[in-house]
């Protein structure tokens, strides 16, 4: 998984009925846009170091 800053991280909800979180990329800390990622959840306003798992899809925002 690559990200770059300004990406959208999406997780899927785990139970029917879950919802998706969302999250603005802020920064990458892995070498070339490997994780761990330091995101924006937008449900909270809270920023967190990120590892994301197989429930979690990068979308690129941003043209290179």
């Amino acid at each position: 998984m690559h990200a770059r800053v300004g990406d959208q991280l999406t997780i899927r909800g785990h139970h029917v009925g879950e919802p998706e979180r969302h999250a603005e990329i802020v920064e990458v800390r892995g070498e070339e846009g490997d994780p761990p990622y330091l995101v924006l959840w937008d449900d909270t306003g809270h920023r967190t170091l990120f590892f994301p798992g197989t429930d979690a899809v990068i979308e690129h925002l941003h043209s290179v």
